[in-house]
């Protein structure tokens, strides 16, 4: 028979759920119905050996198979043919075991033939074989249950006898003789009134029935939902489109008003010079015609003319001459023919081709999870952290950032507590929040509008009191503000913090020279500046890291120049860190997000990159002796040396607290003996190394002390070999001699610092160090 489709969705469900045969796996044909209640073909099921000797009794028969293919129950069964069976069943058997619940059924006298019918199944199939009406008619209806079952189901061991017991441990229907018969088979059994199992049987299909129908709620929304994302993907691809459409048009239009600009300046360049040379052309052929005149008329009384024409013209002429022999003619060129246009368009070409990108993830929320203390505990006025790992609908961690992750935090009294969300970019996200009272939060961590696993989370703020903090707990929370983690703020230290007469034992009594900057966004503003250097020519760097540009100014403090855009491509900047300037006055910077090192012109013009590939988190810059760039990796922990020309010179460090080992490096100095000076922020000390990277010493420790540390970012070196160090824990500038012994600080207390990053020397002798958590830049007087 062949197979009939249906077009119907519902209709090919039913088709496939209830009409096809368990055994031969396609549509019923003479279903037949077991004791047991199961339904099968009866052509599989009234296979005899008879009609295949090579079958010998007892064995598994699979006749004959084609495709075989396994299932739950380990048979072996055949796609197509119909001619498969579960087990052999001899001739002279009177037993059937069922191919789906292995139970046992007597046949009847006349085999499988004589077992009952399903009427319902053979209704169904031919109302779902009718061809709906050509007219367009929809099909007809299916049959009602008591329609398709209009004939009881009788015994097959006692002809016209219908079933109306069941017998509860052989789960076989049955009729009055089979339980009051002498040879009746389930004389120890419980049997119990058919129409009693069948209401416990409709009871409990009631009962699934209803917990299947609770689910269509779940089902609809979740169907809005994917309909409503579906819809605003398509509004987004539209949008992008106009963007992207909107962009590149703005550019043809600034390509073409150049063009119109250039265009215009060749032609008044060219007119002025053509106008130098044309009047230097009048006025060298007039002074040639007049000498031909004057010459010709000359020769001719020379020539020609009688000795009183001669003597009547030769002063006349004489005069004349010997002016034309004096008089100056503007012989040379007065203009040249330089007209040439210059430009470099392949940094624009590249800069062209990596313009735009398309920001997207295949995050979702409920894979997504969130780990950390910060779920469940926190200590009132202290920044609390928490991780979030986005994962796609597989499980699979996502490793691109940008995802739309929203973070809040509520407070027991309803209000809103500081929250920040920081992007690693690499698909996880650091979390911080920072309760200002104690009692339960709640933590609501949306991806894309949607919950995280386990979101809303809650958790306890605790007083400092009732959670004191051990000193390597206490030592891990120290994080960097620039390092793309946790923002822990430095501490503010007031001006009587060097009060003790220990403290005051050897200080550089000296002043503050100016403060530069404030918070904000325009010229001479910064929010989170960085590195800070210093050039031969009078000029103080400033890397500008969250407003994403290098600032530049005089020895005094002037602004000079601004440079830098936000981006991804060559010469833009995405969160510069540490600053340096080379012999040749070019600024070389830290580019921590975009992972490599940008080389600009004095002027701010951008020439060439390098480490890209390499660097996982560039943060301190400087430039040795032999003009090699040392390049420190905050997130590798090690150090590179590259040559100008980007090329590796070598390579040194890694994650640990050995002497060649780092956990947050910050920055770096070279001494006058081509020695590397770096601070190593997480082990609070100063690391000093050759030019190869062999180790030579370290100095300082944790604490509050002299010579101590908490968290070392900025480092100098002055003329005599001293080291400067930025102590950013402490909010406090250091001096070391050549060998690692304290010396000194500086006395900041006129205007204490507030977390300082990087630090620099002057070429009239200054101190300038980047005071991060007050957003400006100070200079100090320096007593070397």
């Amino acid at each position: 028979m062949a197979r009939h489709e249906p077009a119907s969705p519902v209709v090919r469900q039913i088709d496939q759920q209830f009409l096809i045969c368990s055994i031969c796996l396609d549509r019923y044909c003479n279903p037949k119905v077991l004791p047991c209640l199961h339904t099968f073909c009866e052509s599989p099921l009234s296979i005899r050996p008879s009609a295949h000797p090579s079958i010998s009794p007892g064995a598994l028969a699979l006749m004959p198979c084609v495709h075989p293919v396994h299932l739950s129950d380990c048979l072996l069964l055949c796609r197509s043919p119909t001619w498969c069976l579960q087990n052999y069943i001899p001739a002279q058997s009177l037993s059937l075991s069922c191919p789906v619940c292995r139970q046992t059924s007597i046949l009847p006298e006349r085999g499988v033939p004589a077992l009952p019918n399903n009427f319902f199944i053979t209704n169904l199939m031919e109302v779902l074989q009718r061809d709906p009406d050509p007219r367009g008619a929809p099909p007809a209806p299916l049959p009602p249950l008591g329609a398709a079952t209009g004939q009881p189901l009788c015994c097959p061991n006692h002809e016209g006898k219908v079933m109306e017991f069941y017998c509860e441990p052989c789960e076989t229907a049955m009729c009055r003789e089979c339980t009051e018969g002498e040879r009746r088979e389930h004389r120890d059994h419980r049997t119990v009134p058919l129409r009693d199992v069948l209401e416990q049987h409709k009871a409990a299909l009631q009962h699934q029935l209803d917990a299947v129908r609770a689910r269509l709620p779940q089902l609809a929304a979740a169907v809005g939902l994917v309909a409503e994302i579906s819809r605003q993907l398509g509004q987004r691809r539209a949008e992008a489109e106009a963007e992207i459409g909107s962009s590149f048009e703005e550019l043809e239009a600034a390509l073409r008003q150049r063009r119109e600009v250039l265009l215009r300046d060749l032609e008044a360049t060219c007119a002025a010079k053509q106008q130098v040379l044309e009047a230097q052309l009048e006025v060298l052929r007039q002074g040639q015609e007049s000498i031909l005149s004057s010459c010709a008329f000359t020769e001719q009384a020379l020539h020609h003319g009688s000795a009183t024409e001669v003597l009547l013209v030769q002063k006349q002429m004489g005069e004349r001459l010997r002016e034309l022999a004096a008089r100056p003619f503007p012989e040379h060129p007065h203009e040249n023919a330089q007209l040439e246009f210059h430009a470099e368009p392949e940094g624009l070409r590249r800069s062209i081709q990596n313009l735009g990108a398309l920001l997207t993830t295949s995050a979702t929320a409920h894979t997504t999870v969130a780990t950390g203390e910060g779920l469940r505990q926190a200590v009132v006025g202290q920044p609390c952290s928490l991780s979030v790992t986005t994962k796609d609908k597989d499980g699979a961690l996502v490793r691109s950032g940008g995802a739309r992750l929203r973070f809040a935090v509520t407070g027991p009294d309803g209000a809103a507590a500081e929250a920040e969300v920081q992007d690693n970019r690499n698909g996880t996200y650091e979390l911080v929040y920072t309760p200002r009272s104690e009692g339960d939060f709640v933590l609501s961590i949306l991806l894309y509008g949607q919950p995280v696993r386990g979101s809303p989370f809650r958790a306890r703020a605790l007083r400092p009191s009732d959670v004191p903090p051990s000193p390597e707990e206490a030592k891990r929370r120290v994080k960097s503000p620039g390092g793309g983690h946790v923002r822990q703020k430095a501490l503010r230290r007031p001006a009587s913090m060097y009060g003790s007469a220990k403290r005051k034992e050897n200080p550089i009594e000296d002043e503050l020279i100016f403060r530069v900057g404030s918070r904000g966004r325009e010229k001479g503003e910064f929010t989170n500046l960085q590195g800070i250097s210093t050039s031969s020519a009078g000029r103080i760097v400033v890397a500008d890291s969250n407003n994403q540009c290098v600032q530049v100014f005089s020895n005094e403090g002037q602004f000079r120049l601004r440079f830098g855009v936000r981006g991804r491509s060559p010469g833009q900047l995405q969160r510069p860190t540490g600053v340096s300037v080379d012999t040749n006055g070019d600024i070389i910077v830290a580019d921590y997000d975009n992972r490599w090192v940008s080389v600009f012109s004095p002027e701010g013009k951008f020439k060439t990159k390098l480490g890209a590939g390499r660097l996982m988190g560039p943060k301190g810059v400087a430039v040795d002796r032999n003009g090699h760039i040392i390049v420190v990796d905050n997130k590798a922990c090690c150090v590179f040396i590259f040559q100008p020309n980007g090329k590796l010179v070598a390579r040194f460090g890694s994650r640990g607290t050995a002497e060649r080992q780092f956990a947050g490096p910050h920055f770096v100095a070279v001494n006058n003996k081509n020695e590397i000076v770096v601070t190593d922020f997480h082990n609070h000390s100063v690391k000093v190394y050759n030019a190869e990277g062999e180790f030579l010493f370290k100095f300082g420790s944790h604490g509050e002390g002299n010579g101590q540390f908490n968290a070392p970012t900025g480092v100098a070196v002055d003329s005599n070999g001293n080291i400067i160090v930025a102590d950013w824990g402490n909010s406090r500038i250091q001096v070391f001699d050549s060998a690692g012994s304290f010396l000194s600080y500086i006395n900041t207390a006129a205007d204490p610092l507030y977390g300082p990053q990087g630090l620099a020397l002057t070429s009239d002798g200054h101190v300038v160090v980047a005071d991060s958590g007050n957003h400006c830049f100070k200079a100090y007087r320096y007593l070397q």
